[in-house]
């Protein structure tokens, strides 16, 4: 089969692959930043009770394997009476996992701003609160931009596991396809193009251009 034939045959069920994919990397990447902007800043906190989680949560989502932490949200959760369907497990464990790195680069760049403007805000008797909101991680958004750019492209990737709960994304659908026409070359060709086409031109250009907005508000375009 040509590899137009084989477009033509398959096309809508990679069409509806790719659908289910971006709609998965939407979600898990909402998760993420919102992960990422808590345990950062819980792990910068000065109170413990606050920081102990947080570090735990990092390190643990961290160091263990991405599939073993979506075969535990939708396998071993129902045990402990939290029952998940397929698609909500398959983001939201993508997006636990990208989060605990992210929360990382949050607390990198919040401890890159420079010293003298922490005590700027402070000389304005601004509150510990208005003084994150109002100086510092305006300045720190502009520093963890870039390396969000790379490990959004890994939450990409990251999303071809849930096909491994049966959530019909493009790799679902890629190996579903494989399996009726043993044609591999063909689907995971095509998935592989896919993906590298999400990523160049969809992922890259959206930071890249985030990051020139951010630079232009701060005054460094």
């Amino acid at each position: 089969m040509s590899i137009w034939d084989f477009v033509v045959a398959y096309g809508p069920r990679i069409a509806d692959g790719t659908l289910v994919t971006i709609v998965q990397f939407l979600l898990a990447t909402l998760v993420a930043i919102a992960v990422a902007l808590v345990m950062g800043l819980g792990k910068l906190s000065g109170n413990w009770l606050i920081r102990t989680p947080a570090v735990v949560y990092i390190e643990i989502f961290r160091g263990t394997s991405l599939l073993v932490q979506l075969y535990w949200i939708f396998f071993v959760l129902p045990l402990f009476g939290i029952t998940l369907d397929k698609f909500t497990a398959g983001f939201l464990s993508v997006g636990l996992n990208i989060g605990a790195y992210g929360a990382e680069l949050v607390r990198g760049a919040i401890q890159s701003v420079p010293k003298g403007q922490w005590e700027a805000a402070y000389a304005l008797s601004m509150s510990p609160a208005k003084r994150m909101r109002r100086i510092i991680l305006p300045q720190a958004l502009a520093i963890m931009l870039p390396p969000w750019g790379n490990l959004l492209i890994e939450l990409l990737k990251g999303t071809a596991l849930v096909s491994l709960i049966a959530v019909a994304d493009l790799m679902f659908q890629a190996r579903q396809i494989n399996a009726s026409t043993f044609l591999s070359a063909q689907a995971f060709g095509i998935a592989l193009l896919v993906y590298y086409v999400l990523a160049r031109f969809l992922v890259t250009p959206f930071m890249r251009w985030l990051e020139r907005v951010v630079a232009r508000r701060l005054g460094r375009a």
